[in-house]
């Protein structure tokens, strides 16, 4: 089955001051969260959504960059102790809303009305769209201390800015909502996610950083081991600090079980697959990722790694050059670049790009390997390779000297020293140089796949335990063939006896009480046996009998839009907009072809 796809636009913030804007940039994203949880609903993620904030742009045209089937907007407005969120869904195709509505609480139920909209939202896309398997809880109680969920909101808001003094004051309001509450789960993950970041960006010390990556992603593990997020940060501990390929691939499985729209995880499943030399596996996740966040730089740059790592250097150089016409300063983009030129005999422009890189990113051991492997590739000044390899080698010798180790790696299986190079694999994985994990399978490095050695060591580096993914796999019916014709056979028989198609707020949840069954039943048999969503369901009933009452002369004197809503319809939209789907022509039309003397009124 196709994933139906949907966008949730930055919700307005409508209370007074702008501080506040952070509260209603948690709450999209909180409902992004939710109900990215739900299997074959593709949910845009928060980074290309927020792309859209503050900017004037028609829905119909966001709708087709972001290739959604519907879109989600709404607005918070805090007053005292009370929030006031609307809400509304609308659909792509012809613009037109299909459902909204408003929530009026107080402040200290901020969980209950996220689970409460989160859960009504994916009824109503169900309803519209097509079948939804669906916990009967989206969102979970977070804290008892709304101010240490308040202080997590503000963190995750400057975290998102993903730069060091940002994710410095990100860092403050975590411990400040860790302070009010221990066991703020979210909080820790966040902290763990804050370090990493400047452990990854060396804007910490390594070691310092990691460490505290560490301790609070255990903590959270602790806390709530079935929370994808801590299992995505696990992953990247095991990948980043442990050196630990088999682990870092199966935490990375576990944060996709349990949340199948998580985009982060996507990219890394990706990353780690084109690493391991799985490209098929590599380019499913890509794509998946690419479906639900085509804006986020991040998941563009992941593109042009996978082109690199593909052989496809022109097409890698144009996406980095994409990425760096957006930012200028983004690192990992100027390495592939300087990869792809390397991979392409552009030699003197690798030493272009790295003279002009700002002193502030040009990482000391970075700039030497790429000068090193640029002099060995280019054969033009053998004294000066010499020379640079020397250098490269007295780095290499400091054992926290990761990126020296991997260049050296890479500078002599390019020297055709292959002995050399595995003497140095050897000595870094016993001191868990993560780095490897990068370079080993590098297109840098495609020579030494000559080596017998180098299948065996491939076998190590990216052994995985865990059990492979298939995501294209099946799952069983919800119900047998029987089970499903003595449901469909009910389910018509009780419609059709109780006219329940009348009542203008029946909802899909509502029948299966009726009927006493469990909605995601009701659901599945709608869609698997009948061929229909609910809304096409009922609202051809609905059409029948607005069809009898109006050809019935006995009902002239009310408008067409009476009839309408006489019917079960309780929107003028709707109704023009199913009656025409349904019959090809307007209600007006309809009736003037049958009865010309009427002329039809109300609509």
């Amino acid at each position: 089955m196709t994933p139906f796809t949907l966008a949730v636009l930055p919700f307005l913030n409508l209370s007074p001051g702008k501080e506040s804007e952070y509260f209603s940039d948690g709450i999209t994203g909180e409902i992004i969260h939710a109900l990215a949880r739900i299997p074959n609903l593709k949910v845009i993620s928060r980074t290309s959504s927020f792309y859209f904030k503050n900017k004037d742009i028609p829905l119909k045209e966001i709708a087709a960059q972001l290739n959604v089937e519907a879109v989600l907007e709404g607005s918070v407005r805090i007053a005292g102790d009370r929030v006031r969120i609307s809400a509304q869904l609308i659909q792509a195709a012809d613009d037109f809303p299909f459902w909204s509505e408003s929530w009026d609480r107080k402040l200290a139920n901020i969980f209950e009305i996220q689970d409460e909209i989160s859960l009504l939202i994916a009824d109503k896309l169900r309803e519209q769209f097509g079948h939804l398997e669906l916990a009967d809880h989206l969102v979970n109680k977070q804290t008892d201390n709304l101010d240490a969920y308040s202080y997590s909101l503000q963190a995750r808001h400057r975290f998102n800015k993903w730069n060091p003094v940002d994710v410095n004051a990100a860092i403050a309001l975590y411990e400040k909502a860790i302070a009010l509450d221990p066991k703020h789960t979210e909080s820790i993950i966040g902290l763990a996610d804050a370090y990493g970041f400047m452990a990854t960006t060396g804007f910490m010390p390594r070691e310092e950083a990691w460490s505290k990556t560490a301790t609070y992603i255990r903590q959270a593990h602790d806390l709530d081991p079935n929370n994808p997020g801590v299992h995505y940060q696990l992953s990247n501990l095991a990948f980043f600090y442990d050196c630990d390929f088999g682990k870092a691939m199966a935490h990375n499985e576990r944060a996709l079980e349990l949340m199948p729209g998580y985009p982060e995880a996507l990219q890394h499943a990706s990353f780690l697959h084109l690493l391991a030399g799985n490209t098929e596996r590599a380019a499913h996740h890509l794509g998946a990722a690419l479906a639900i966040d085509p804006l986020n730089q991040e998941t563009l740059f992941y593109r042009a790694f996978f082109l690199y790592r593909t052989s496809e250097y022109e097409k890698a150089l144009g996406q980095v050059n994409e990425c760096l016409a957006v930012n200028s300063l983004n690192i990992p983009a100027l390495i592939v670049k300087a990869y792809c030129l390397l991979k392409t005999g552009f030699y003197d422009q690798v030493i272009t790009l790295l003279d002009a890189m700002p002193e502030e990113i040009a990482i000391p051991d970075e700039q030497l390997g790429l000068r090193c492997l640029n002099a060995i590739r280019s054969g033009k000044d053998k004294t000066l390779t010499e020379q640079l390899v020397t250098r490269l080698q007295e780095e290499a010798s400091k054992p926290a000297s990761q990126q020296a180790h991997s260049y050296l790696f890479l500078a002599y299986t390019n020297l055709g020293a292959f002995d050399k190079a595995f003497s140095l694999l050897e000595k870094s994985l016993a001191i868990r140089s993560s780095i490897f994990l990068l370079s080993y399978s590098d297109p840098l490095a495609d020579n030494l796949t000559r080596d017998p050695r180098y299948t065996d060591y491939h076998h190590r580096i990216y052994r995985t335990d865990s059990r492979t993914e298939n995501p294209e796999g099946k799952k069983a019916a919800i119900m047998d063939a029987a089970a499903a014709l003595a449901h469909k056979e009910k389910l018509l028989d009780f419609v059709e006896r109780e006219n329940t198609y009348l009542n203008p707020n029946l909802s899909l949840r509502l029948l299966a009480g009726q009927l006493g069954m469990h909605p995601n039943n009701l659901s599945w048999l709608l869609n698997e046996q009948l061929g229909k969503n609910f809304n096409q369901f009922i609202n051809h009933y609905r059409v029948e009998h607005f069809k009898s009452l109006a050809n019935d002369p006995a009902n002239d004197h009310i408008s067409l839009i009476g009839l309408a809503f006489e019917s079960g319809f309780n929107s003028k939209t709707v109704f023009n907009t199913f009656f025409k789907k349904e019959t090809g022509t307007t209600p007006s039309a309809y009736l003037k072809s049958l009865r010309p003397e009427r002329t039809g009124s109300g609509l």
